[in-house]
């Protein structure tokens, strides 16, 4: 029987409640993109700028095979939210059983195809020229450990679904630590260049899916299954698969994203261009730890409450998440307009680099205050289980309106048109989003 623990979700005044979840997430958000920012600066620094925009190269198609383990953990966590709020554990406890199996599953068989045609994917992906050799050291080496961030990630979306933000939060840490105490030995010390990268990256994974499963065996975990909640179960998965869907598609787009955007800025500008987008998605990731925290501490207050049919309360979550997330997107683009000369330093000391970058970067992150309420807008459609909604305008940003903008602006505009992008396609998914949060606040939570 699962406990009552994560009863607090509909107990707690929503600001606090809010605080205590999206704080640690948070944190243990600010320390992977650390991990990824200081990552890069090691490598771009002791490898080479090369390396860095190698390493751009590689990430979509990991990342695309580890989502699967964050889209069964997304779709899979909704179920548990809604389950632990209406005093449902059997089902909880068959969800989290047929996560684990799933994940196993799909990342494992994902891996063997990826490693055949290594030779074709690199090159579709923009690793050509100089690109192309380092990109592969570092590829094959990490996609061997992807099943293992697959359900750590996985993992950690159930954490936070039992309503334990901070043991969510050290899973997030323990990798990042880890890969970066690794790359100073392996990379400076003992100058094993990408192959010393790519082993501290997968050796991070490794590490953080042991503690994932430590807290899973220990007390601290409300979900104890057995044996026979790992057998599939038709109608779990068709719930799970239709919410993870959504999470599945945005890392999706986000692979050919990566995919368009390293083709285009390659012919637009060579290695330098690629490695301008690469040093601009790590800040992406990094400055919005904030909100993304935000997002994440919202969905299991937003999805818990509304399986107790406590309406008022996810209407104020909602608004609390919004206001907080718009306060520190505002922070965000304050600190980004005034240094982003000053950032591009850390990472390379070519000149080319350094003078193409802030201009370029200023214009990705104008829009991000008001994109805020896309992000928390698409969120509570997945977190009460509206698939259809969640996953279309989830998106809409970066599917529907970002990738037409990058394949057309730039016949017109050249590598402009690619930064503009940006800010465009978040002004008009905002307002898209916007609308039909509007309609289902005032349509299902009166």
């Amino acid at each position: 029987m699962v406990g009552r623990r994560s009863a607090e979700l509909g107990e707690k005044p929503i600001a606090k409640l809010l605080v205590q979840q999206a704080v640690p997430a948070s944190i243990g958000i600010l320390v992977m993109s650390l991990n990824v920012l200081i990552d890069t600066i090691f490598v771009g620094n002791w490898i080479g700028a090369i390396a860095i925009a190698a390493i751009n190269v590689v990430l979509p198609v990991s990342f695309f095979i580890a989502a699967l383990g964050m889209a069964i953990g997304i779709g899979g966590s909704s179920i548990i939210s809604r389950a632990l709020g209406a005093d449902e554990a059997p089902k909880a406890l068959k969800t989290f059983g047929n996560q684990i199996t799933l994940t196993i599953l799909l990342s494992s068989a994902l891996v063997i195809p990826g490693l055949i045609f290594v030779n074709d994917l690199i090159p579709a992906f923009g690793g050509k020229g100089d690109i192309f050799d380092p990109a592969k050291i570092y590829y094959i080496i990490v996609l061997c450990g992807v099943p293992f961030l697959a359900l750590a990630m996985m993992g950690n979306s159930v954490i936070r679904a039992e309503g334990k933000p901070r043991f969510a939060m050290i899973a997030m840490i323990i990798p990042s630590v880890g890969n970066l105490l690794l790359d100073y030995i392996l990379i400076n010390r003992l100058n094993m260049g990408m192959e010393g990268a790519a082993i501290a990256t997968t050796t991070s994974y490794v590490l953080c899916l042991a503690y994932i499963i430590w807290f899973f065996l220990s007390k601290n975990s409300e979900l104890k299954i057995r044996f026979s909640h790992f057998r599939l179960d038709l109608p779990i998965l068709k719930e799970m698969s239709a919410l993870g869907l959504v999470t599945l598609a945005r890392q999706a787009v986000v692979s050919i994203t990566y995919l368009l955007m390293n083709n285009i800025l390659f012919d637009l500008g060579g290695e330098d261009s690629v490695t301008v987008y690469a040093i601009i998605a790590r800040m992406l990731m990094f400055a919005l730890f904030p909100v993304l925290g935000i997002t994440q501490g919202f969905l299991p207050i937003a999805g818990f409450n509304y399986g107790a049919q406590q309406f008022e309360r996810v209407r104020k979550s909602i608004n609390t998440a919004i206001l907080y997330a718009f306060l520190m997107g505002l922070v965000i683009f304050a600190g980004i307009m005034f240094f982003a000369p000053a950032i591009v330093k850390v990472f390379t000391s070519k000149t080319e680099i350094i003078e193409k970058t802030p201009s370029a970067m200023r214009w990705v992150f104008s829009a991000i205050p008001i994109v805020t309420i896309q992000l928390i807008g698409a969120a509570y459609f997945q977190a009460i289980g509206k698939a259809v909604p969640a996953f279309l305008l989830t998106l809409s940003r970066q599917g529907f309106i970002f990738i037409p903008l990058i394949l057309i602006l730039p016949i017109y505009y050249g590598e402009i048109g690619v930064w503009i992008s940006f800010p465009l396609a978040d002004i008009i998914s905002t307002i898209v989003t916007a609308y039909f949060l509007n309609r289902e606040i005032v349509k299902t939570l009166k």
